[in-house]
């Protein structure tokens, strides 16, 4: 909480004119979608500043384009909470809701937000989490295996592009790499490598659709 307020008070100076959002930010996106994404938490100058999850960084940049060339958003970029930007089938939210020193969130920031994530999970019941980053990866999984869902989080295995079918009526997991400015500008994560996960999704999504059709 106090890293969050005096970041939104010092400032960055390319936003020096900005009023910063500087409280939790909430997930958002549409509340009948059949995927929830994942990711970390609001950037310092981005989620933290505009009050909207990946908005006004490199990461919302990169994410946003490919949800809307894979169809899941209405515009390519994702600038302030009034830019018009609506997500079609897809529901984004984060690991943690205050931005974390040095964007790496404690055990206990973890620990704290995972009611608020239980409580989107219930609401939503998404049928594909895709999990941005392995700390959003392991907190989900951590998060089944404390409501009695999983036996153990050894079987699943973070991985760019892993999936897996859970156990019951869980949602399939799919994992990818952090759309962090750090693993696109290197190179770590690819337009190519993100596509093809976001086409994994729509064939788990077709597949699961089909299953549930009645004959």
């Amino acid at each position: 909480m106090q890293h969050r307020e005096r970041v939104a008070r010092v400032k960055r100076r390319a936003y020096r004119d900005w009023e910063y959002w500087g409280r939790p930010v909430t997930g958002f996106g549409d509340p009948a979608g059949k995927l929830l994404i994942l990711g970390l938490a609001p950037a310092a100058h981005g989620g933290n500043r505009t009050g909207r999850i990946f908005t006004g960084d490199r990461s919302g940049d990169f994410l946003f384009r490919m949800l809307h060339q894979a169809g899941w958003a209405s515009q390519p970029t994702s600038t302030h909470r009034g830019d018009g930007l609506e997500l079609v089938g897809a529901y984004v939210t984060a690991t943690v809701r205050c931005t974390p020193p040095g964007n790496q969130p404690s055990l206990l920031e973890i620990a704290n937000c995972r009611p608020y994530l239980e409580r989107e999970l219930d609401l939503l019941r998404p049928r594909v989490v895709l999990a941005l980053g392995r700390i959003a990866f392991d907190s989900y999984l951590k998060l089944l295996q404390e409501r009695g869902e999983i036996r153990s989080r050894v079987p699943y295995r973070f991985g760019h592009g892993a999936h897996y079918k859970l156990p019951g009526a869980l949602p399939h997991l799919v994992a990818s790499y952090h759309p962090s400015q750090q693993n696109t500008l290197t190179g770590r994560l690819t337009p190519a490598m993100f596509r093809r996960v976001l086409r994994l999704i729509r064939a788990q999504l077709a597949e699961g659709a089909s299953a549930t059709s009645p004959t």
